[in-house]
C-alpha cells in the first residue's frame, strides 16, 4: 500500500498519542494521511477515556462507529475465468481450475489479524483534531467488543446497528437489541457469508391481513459484470488496409 505522510499537525498529535499510550496502541499504516491506531479490546474502555478527558486531546466526539467483516479479504469476489482482474469485471482465477480456491488479489499485502474488527472515528471540536481507532474481535465465531457507550452515548445506537448488521457483541450495552432490521430477522446481512438475496422473502397476504415472510423463490447466482470473449470483428486481416 502506498503511504502518505502526515501532516506537521497531525505527526504532533501522534507523538503526544503514543507518548500517553506507549505500547498500547500500534500506528495504521494510512494511504491518505488520516491518524489511527489499532488497539486491543482488553484496553479499548481505558483508552477512549484517555482520549476523551486528557488535555492534549480532548476526543469529545464519537463520529461514527462501524463493524467490518474481513472475510476473504484481499481475494478475488468471483470465481471466474475469462474475466480480467480489474474494474468491473475482476474476479478471475487465471490458470486456475474449478475447485481451486479463491486466489489473492495483486498489490494487496495488508494481512488482518481476525475476520471482525469495530472501528471508531474521533473528533475533537475543541482542538479541531480526528482520530480513528480499530479494534479486533479476538474470536471470530462470537465477536465480542467492550461497549464505549460509558465514553461517549452516542455510542449506543452505533454499536446496535453493528450488532444488527455484523454479529458483533458489545459488553456492557445497556440496551442491546437489533436496530435496522425487522423482529424475528435471522442472520446478519453486512456479514460476507450473507447471502445476496438474503433467507427470505415477504409480502403482504390479503387473506391473513398481514405481512408474511416465506422462503426465497428466486434462485442463487453469480452476477459477472464483464466478460472479454474473442470477437473476430476486430481482428486485423479483417480490416480495410489504411490508405496510401
Amino acid at each position: 500500500m502506498r503511504t502518505k505522510e502526515l501532516t506537521p499537525k497531525y505527526a504532533a498529535l501522534a507523538e503526544r498519542v503514543e507518548a500517553r499510550l506507549g505500547a498500547k496502541a500500534a500506528r495504521l499504516p494510512t494511504s491518505t494521511g488520516e491518524l489511527g491506531y489499532a488497539l486491543e479490546p482488553e484496553v479499548l474502555v481505558e483508552c477512549c477515556t484517555m482520549l476523551r478527558d486528557e488535555e492534549p486531546f480532548k476526543f469529545e466526539v464519537l463520529v461514527d462507529l462501524c463493524g467490518v467483516d474481513y472475510l476473504a479479504y484481499g481475494r478475488d469476489e468471483w470465481e471466474t475465468f475469462e474475466a480480467t482482474d480489474r474494474g468491473y469485471s475482476r474476479g478471475v482465477l487465471r490458470g486456475a481450475g474449478p475447485a481451486a480456491p479463491l486466489g489473492a488479489i495483486e498489490g494487496v499485502d495488508y494481512v488482518p489479524r481476525a475476520r471482525f474488527a469495530v472501528v471508531y472515528h474521533l473528533l475533537s471540536v475543541t482542538l479541531n483534531q480526528r482520530l480513528r481507532l480499530k479494534a479486533f474481535c479476538p474470536d471470530d465465531t462470537r465477536p465480542i467488543m467492550p461497549s464505549v457507550q460509558p465514553v461517549w452515548n452516542a455510542a449506543d445506537w452505533y454499536e446496535r446497528e453493528a450488532f444488527d448488521l455484523y454479529g458483533i457483541l458489545f459488553r456492557g450495552h445497556p440496551d442491546l437489541r437489533r436496530l435496522l432490521t425487522d423482529y424475528g430477522f435471522i442472520g446478519h446481512p453486512f456479514r460476507k457469508d450473507f447471502p445476496l438475496i438474503g433467507n427470505v422473502e415477504m409480502r403482504y397476504d390479503p387473506e391473513k391481513g398481514r405481512v408474511v415472510y416465506e422462503p426465497v423463490s428466486i434462485e442463487p447466482r453469480t452476477l459477472v459484470p464483464k466478460v472479454i470473449r474473442e470477437d473476430n470483428r476486430y481482428e486485423p486481416e479483417l480490416k480495410d488496409a489504411p490508405d496510401a
